[in-house]
């Protein structure tokens, strides 16, 4: 007669689970990730000085600069007739017109021997990014005297 082996119960009470798998997956899924993410660019440090509570009687030597971000996005400069249309495109996030006119406006108020100040009107329906860009833009004219205003010359 064959002998029988016994079948023994002990593999039981300690399952195993082969997880090796499941790590390539995890592995495959975050380079597949890193590699359809999109890389934003960095805000640059915005250092501005905003208008105190007790403004000074001082004017300034050189006209307020007047940016206005419409619900479009596009950037405009001016007041009235002398209003111009600048960048347009609101989902580039450079807008070139608008930093050579802050270059301008900066260099023509430091030689007046004044501080550039840039006053900027945002449309209630412009979106947050655009004004970002904006910011970014004056940051890197140099300019850090800017006021918020709701009033539409």
């Amino acid at each position: 007669m064959a002998r029988h082996k016994k079948y023994s119960h002990e593999d039981d009470n300690n399952p195993e689970l082969d997880i090796s798998s499941l790590i390539d997956v995890c592995f495959l899924l975050l380079i597949y990730f890193i590699v359809t993410s999109s890389v934003t660019i960095r805000e640059s440090d915005l250092a501005m000085s905003l208008p105190a509570a007790n403004p000074s009687n001082e004017q300034p030597k050189i006209e307020p600069m007047f940016i206005r971000v419409d619900v479009a996005g596009v950037i405009y400069t001016g007041v009235g007739a002398g209003q111009q249309q600048l960048d347009q495109d609101a989902s580039v996030r450079d807008v070139p017109l608008l930093d050579s006119q802050l270059d301008l406006y900066s260099a023509a108020a430091r030689s007046a021997g004044s501080t550039p100040l840039v006053q900027v009107y945002v449309d209630p329906g412009a979106t947050q990014q655009r004004v970002i860009d904006v910011l970014n833009s004056l940051a890197g004219a140099g300019i850090s005297s800017v006021t918020f205003t709701d009033l539409v010359e």
